[in-house]
């Protein structure tokens, strides 16, 4: 599913998010230490290389809702934008933390002059967050995030399977 908004597209997918070709960045669910882990982290880490890990270990630790960037290494995008989101049972006002982290990606984004990120589901693995609540606010903070966009033209969620996809596209497709 795509929709436009101004001269922003957004673009819903099932896919890999090691493998998002075309996009200047992919954004890493991390945890605070931008460690290696399982999930999201995981796979960009195992994808990027080691040379990921030596770099975010400058960056580290970071705390919940905060943006940093790194490259990409061995991934086909130059940058991977890494956010730590809330933990639903266990941080204060997750609905909150959560729409800051994708708040502070896209102006990380936008600070460096990309034109298109991919994101994951943040928080909806591991840290437990519900995906219909998660999906609700990512799109709208998204949305309400385009008048800032000068440079981030095209947003797409790289979802990890059909079930997460159908909750993205129905919170989506009312808004397009």
């Amino acid at each position: 599913m795509e929709i436009r908004k101004g001269e922003v597209i957004i673009e819903c997918r099932v896919g890999d998010i090691t493998a998002q070709d075309g996009f200047d960045a992919v954004v890493n669910a991390a945890n605070a230490q931008l460690a290696p882990g399982g999930g999201v982290a995981g796979a960009i880490h195992r994808k990027a290389g080691p040379e990921l890990y030596e770099e975010c270990k400058k960056l580290a630790p970071i705390k919940t809702g905060e943006a940093v960037i790194t490259k990409g290494y061995n991934l086909p995008n130059p940058y991977v934008i890494h956010t730590l989101g809330p933990v639903y049972y266990r941080d204060e006002d997750p609905a909150k933390k959560l729409a800051l982290c994708y708040k502070n990606c896209l102006k990380v984004a936008e600070e460096n002059g990309l034109s298109s990120v991919a994101f994951c589901a943040i928080s909806t693995g591991a840290f437990g967050y519900p995906l219909q609540e998660a999906a609700e606010i990512a799109v709208k903070t998204i949305l309400d995030e385009i008048p800032n966009l000068k440079s981030v033209k095209k947003i797409r969620f790289v979802l990890y399977n059909e079930k997460i996809l159908n909750i993205f596209e129905k919170v989506l497709k009312p808004l397009a």
